[in-house]
Formats: structure tokens, sequence, C-alpha cells
């Protein structure tokens, strides 16, 4: 009862500043509503007075404020398309930088797990990307770049998690190429080495299960593979598997070109 008494009291309390006719007193309920958190509130009085105040001094405050209404209320596509309509309007205003590091933000924060479609996390990178190069000197560079840094790792664990279906549902040449393309987009990660080997694996098996005639020069792929880690990962504690797929792709490579395979005594 006392719930429905407080929600009743709200729903009058809202209609009779909506009603009033005078656009300041709004303005200040509005703003009473929004320094008391009461976001949703204070969005339905700020959508009702911009047309009043347009073209005033407080009009930037207001459509500052009612853009963050939507973003405090976790309607980030919503307060997306505000902070962009801020800055179209107010591109020169001193809170521009932080509006056009927020709408970057609202991309962020759509970003969903791994295993999903990743366009929010794609625009995000893009928009954070833009905002350091629109404003090589902001202080709010660091966390742009540590959510980049985030934003990628979420894009590197969804390609590993396809590459590695491939590979676990036999698609053994789709596995390889998916794995290259993870070492090419994601050279600086501490599983490039890992990617590889991957991708070696995936070679070596795809020329196993491979017709006759077309094994030879699948296991020659194998080996080719094999020097380009080499040549990238010299260091690598996987070295000795890489090793053992051109020991047995070389073997292999003598059967299915009729040489003689050397046996140790």
């Amino acid at each position: 009862m006392l719930f429905c008494f407080i929600l009743l009291t709200g729903c009058q309390s809202i209609n009779k500043v909506l009603k009033s006719t005078d656009p300041h007193y709004k303005l200040r309920m509005a703003e009473q509503y929004y320094a008391n958190k009461k976001y949703n509130l204070a969005q339905q009085v700020y959508e009702d007075i911009m047309p009043a105040f347009r073209g005033q001094p407080e009009f930037e405050d207001i459509y500052y404020k009612y853009a963050y209404t939507a973003y405090y209320q976790r309607d980030y596509l919503n307060a997306e398309n505000l902070f962009k309509g801020y800055l179209e309007i107010f591109s020169t205003s001193p809170r521009a930088e932080e509006v056009d590091f927020m709408r970057a933000y609202t991309f962020y924060k759509q970003s969903p797990k791994p295993a999903l479609d990743q366009t929010a996390t794609r625009k995000a990178i893009g928009m954070f990307q833009t905002f350091i190069n629109t404003h090589p000197g902001s202080p709010k560079n660091k966390e742009a770049n540590e959510i980049i840094d985030q934003l990628r790792g979420k894009l590197e664990t969804k390609d590993q998690q396809s590459a590695l279906l491939y590979y676990d549902i036999g698609q053994f040449r789709a596995a390889a190429v998916a794995y290259n393309t993870m070492l090419n987009d994601y050279a600086e990660s501490t599983k490039a080495d890992e990617y590889k080997l991957m991708a070696i694996k995936s070679y070596f098996r795809f020329a196993e299960l491979s017709v006759e005639d077309k094994k030879a020069e699948r296991f020659e792929k194998v080996i080719e593979e094999a020097a380009d880690f080499m040549d990238r990962f010299p260091q690598s504690p996987l070295v000795k598997d890489v090793q053992d797929f051109v020991k047995q792709s070389e073997n292999n490579l003598k059967i299915y070109t009729n040489e003689p395979v050397k046996t140790t005594t």
C-alpha cells in the first residue's frame, strides 16, 4: 500500500509539473529531479521544455542533461543519438570533448559477450580511436586506450572461439585460414605463437584427410607454415611441437612422392 501511495504521489507530482505553463518552473523542477537522480522524471520534463528554451542560454545545459538522463537509465542507444545531436549543435562547447567521449562510451556499454554479434564492439573501437585522434591531448585518452585494448581482447576471444569451432567440427582448412587471420589481426597477442601452431596443426589434419593426389602439396604447405613459425617465433616454447609436425610431414612427403623413408638403426 505504501509503495502504491508513493507511486501515485509521484505521478501526481510529475503531472502537475508537466501541466504547468511556466517553463522556468518546469526547468527548476527538472533540475531538482536530476540532482536527486530521478532521471526518468527529469527526462520527461527536459523533453517537454526543450522547445521553449531552444535558442536560449539555458538550452545547452538542458540538452546536455537530457542526454545524460538516457545514459543513466541505461538507454544507451538513445543516449548515443542525443550525444551525437549535442555535438552537432554545440560543437565548440567546452563540454564537447566530454560528450564526444561519452558517445563512444555508449557503444562500449552496448558491447555484448564474445559469443554474440560484435558490431557495437567494433563501432566502439572506431569511435574511441577517432576520439584519440581528434583530442590528442585529452586526459581521457589513457582510459580510451585501455577500453580499446579490452574490446580488442573481446574480439580476439570471439575469433579464437570461431577458429576452434572450425577445428572441432573437422573444417580444418577453414580453421587454418581463421588462425592465420588471427595472427595478422592480433600480431601483438601473447597467444600469437599458439595461433600459428593451431594453423599448422589444422593444415596437417587437412593434409592427412586429403585425397592421395593432393597429400604431397598439402604436407608441403605444413612445412611452409612451420618455416614461417620459426621466422616469427624462434624462441617460442612451442618450437618442439612445430618440429614434430615438420618431421611427420616430411615422412608423409616421402611416402606420397614415392621416395624411400629413412629408418633409424
